[in-house]
Parts: C-alpha cells; sequence; structure tokens
C-alpha cells in the first residue's frame, strides 16, 4: 500500500495543506479531501472537460493531472469564482442569461475555460470560441447558446477596458433591438435544444 504524504497549494484564496496518494488524481483530492464537489468525473481521460479548474489560470483535467503536480500552484474551482462584489461574476451571468445551462453536469468545466478565455484579453470571433471549447463536451445544449454567453462576456471585457469587440451580427441584434428581441431568439433557441442537433440552432442563429 502507498505511503500517504501531505501537499500544500492555493485552492480558492485559501491556504491548504492535505494528504494524498502519491497516485492520486487532482480530481480526486479536491473532491475527496476538500468537498469541492463542481469539479465533475466524466470520461476520466482528459478528453470532456467535466473535471476542469484553473491551475496558475490555466484550464486543466484534474483526471489526468496528478495531484503532486500541484505542488505550491493556486486552483479555483467554480466555488471560488466571485466578481469584484463578491457576487457572480460576468462569466456565469451570460450562462444564465444565454440559457446555456441544461442538465448542469458540464457547466463548471465550461465556465471555468470561459474564465480561461475571457482572460486572454483577446476578441476571439466565434470560430474562434468554438476551437477554443473543443475540449469541453455537452451532450444538452447544440454549444451555440454556450459559445454566445462566452462571446458576450468577451464583449463585455473589452468594453470594460475600452477596447472595440465586433460581436457577430446574429447577436448584436440583442443590443440593437432590446430585452425582447433577445427574450424572443433565447426562445426560439430553447424550443430547438430537445432535437440536439448544432446545425438546427445555427441555422436560427443565421435567420435560415
Amino acid at each position: 500500500m502507498a505511503s500517504k504524504s501531505f501537499i500544500k497549494f492555493n485552492v480558492n484564496g485559501r491556504d491548504v495543506e492535505v494528504p494524498f496518494d502519491e497516485r492520486e488524481s487532482l480530481y480526486d483530492t479536491l473532491r475527496n479531501q476538500l468537498d469541492l464537489t463542481s469539479v465533475k468525473k466524466g470520461c476520466e481521460v482528459g478528453e470532456c472537460g467535466a473535471c476542469s479548474v484553473l491551475i496558475n489560470g490555466r484550464c486543466v483535467d484534474t483526471c489526468i493531472y496528478l495531484t503532486k503536480w500541484a505542488e505550491g500552484k493556486s486552483i479555483v474551482t467554480v466555488e471560488g469564482l466571485k466578481d469584484e462584489k463578491g457576487d457572480l461574476t460576468d462569466v456565469q451571468k451570460q450562462f444564465i442569461k444565454e440559457a446555456a445551462v441544461q442538465c448542469g453536469f458540464c457547466t463548471p468545466g465550461f465556465i471555468l475555460k470561459a474564465v480561461e478565455i475571457v482572460g486572454d484579453n483577446k476578441p476571439y470571433t466565434r470560430d474562434e470560441i468554438k476551437k477554443l471549447i473543443a475540449g469541453n463536451l455537452c451532450r444538452c445544449t447544440g454549444y451555440m447558446n454556450i459559445v454566445t454567453a462566452i462571446e458576450h462576456a468577451i464583449y463585455n471585457n473589452m468594453k470594460k477596458q475600452g477596447k472595440d469587440y465586433k460581436l457577430a451580427d446574429n447577436y448584436k441584434v440583442y443590443l440593437d433591438q432590446g430585452e425582447e428581441a433577445k427574450n424572443k431568439m433565447t426562445d426560439e433557441l430553447l424550443l430547438h435544444q430537445e432535437a440536439k442537433d448544432a446545425q438546427v440552432v445555427k441555422e436560427i442563429f443565421n435567420n435560415k
């Protein structure tokens, strides 16, 4: 039987020291030792992103990341996300506004990936966002609402910095026509989510 060791790292702004098995994944340590249940077990081979956390600001799949590699590092899970006022971050608010959540199992991983993307302070296009979230899988939403939520979070972040960011034309409609137009398009999207076909949602966005 492998001996237990102790490791120190910072998680959600708090310095911790926890026992761990040398063979233990960070996923197991975060859930079993620290009760951080937003970290989900999905594929267990680093393919789905459900177990993602931020380590020193970058998204990492904890199911294939050994706990011992986290020595002295800064880790953030969804439980530790908050804005300067202690409220939900803008990324979380955009996921709610855009109905980018359905069953919720994959949501923590997507939100942390979105935080990483927004934190890059780059004007990513929708196509670039799709590529950036390719390591996170969702079986419910069709992805388009998630992409839109991230795009809007980037827009708000850029606007705060006084930088220009061009939203996709279909989403610009939301800002030009107000909340009523936004709610109408969101309702249309929700009607099509059960089709489990991203192409259907894409056609709505493109007004085809």
